[in-house]
């Protein structure tokens, strides 16, 4: 009786461990077959890396390098914090900050809220948006050198459209990029022309995932049209405009085409000379690349510091 019993086990025990893939698989051949069926993923993922390997981390490490290093007749030795102290003690360096803090408040004032009243305002159209976000986008596609002629007509102090509105209504033509007064603005003014439709369609993407039915409780609660957008708009969309607001501060801190194209990069009486003007001036005016790597490493840890401010921020609002 037990010949059969053994017989019938060991008979049953290949089978079984075939169904249920029990039996251990050379590790080798595993290996090469997820290899093979994974062989293009592998290939664009080692392509990405390289292109970053090269063009974002290898710059960002040798800026490190150059802070700390002088090249003097074709010789690079080590300058310790010579190139930091160089910066600090350059009277262009304090000026070109309090530019830049003043060009990153005025483009939060108009960068930041014009991008979201105009996504406020194309959100309520129920036709032709399609043609309406072409419209908002147009100016990002542009290339920069041909709206910076656009602006530099607007502003022309002898035929300039601004000017020659002013003069219907009786008001004197103004030198708006050749004035240390307004030329700051100006150049704000063009560069939120120019860089605000991505942001207007970040929003407005953010604008039609919220439910209509928060909009009908508040209209049923008797709020307005001001009421509405402070107590349903604005929370709904937090996490776009805190992320955005974020991007908007890092990117007006490295601003650089718009004064470079529009005043020639310092204006007038250094009036929009920036951070980032400074570093090309250091770099490829005065062949001082130490200098210059020194205060991209000045920029580039405050910007770090205001990220890690950022999430610092974002986490404790999540808990």
């Amino acid at each position: 009786m037990s010949a059969p019993t053994l017989s019938t086990t060991t008979s049953k025990e290949p089978r079984d461990t075939e169904l249920h893939g029990d039996r251990p698989r050379p590790s080798g051949g595993a290996f090469t077959k997820h290899l093979r069926r994974n062989l293009t993923a592998h290939g664009f993922l080692i392509g990405a890396v390289i292109c970053f390997s090269l063009f974002s981390w290898y710059p960002m490490v040798r800026e490190f390098v150059l802070a700390f290093q002088k090249t003097e007749d074709g010789q690079t030795t080590w300058a310790g914090l010579s190139n930091l102290s160089t910066v600090f003690n350059d009277p262009a360096f304090w000026q070109a900050w309090r530019n830049t803090l003043l060009f990153t408040a005025l483009a939060l004032v108009l960068g930041f809220a014009v991008p979201f009243v105009v996504a406020v305002v194309l959100n309520e159209f129920r036709h032709a948006q399609g043609y309406l976000r072409l419209l908002v986008y147009l100016p990002v596609m542009l290339p920069p050198v041909a709206s910076v002629l656009l602006f530099k007509y607007l502003y022309d102090p002898g035929y300039g459209l601004l000017n020659e509105i002013l003069g219907l209504f009786g008001l004197p033509a103004q030198q708006w990029l050749q004035d240390p007064d307004t030329s700051m603005l100006s150049v704000v003014v063009a560069a939120t022309w120019m860089n605000m439709g991505g942001a207007t369609l970040i929003y407005l993407a953010a604008l039609q995932g919220i439910p209509g039915e928060l909009y009908e409780a508040a209209e049923l609660d008797g709020a307005g049209l001001l009421r509405k957008i402070w107590h349903v708009t604005i929370p709904q969309t937090r996490l776009i405009l805190s992320l955005l607001l974020l991007m908007q501060v890092i990117a007006t801190m490295q601003v650089f085409v718009e004064p470079f194209l529009l005043t020639g990069g310092a204006g007038p009486g250094g009036s929009t000379t920036t951070v980032v003007y400074l570093i090309y001036q250091y770099a490829f005016n005065f062949n001082n690349y130490g200098a210059a790597a020194a205060l991209g490493l000045v920029l580039l840890v405050l910007l770090a510091g205001v990220s890690a401010v950022y999430v610092k921020l974002s986490r404790a609002e999540d808990d």
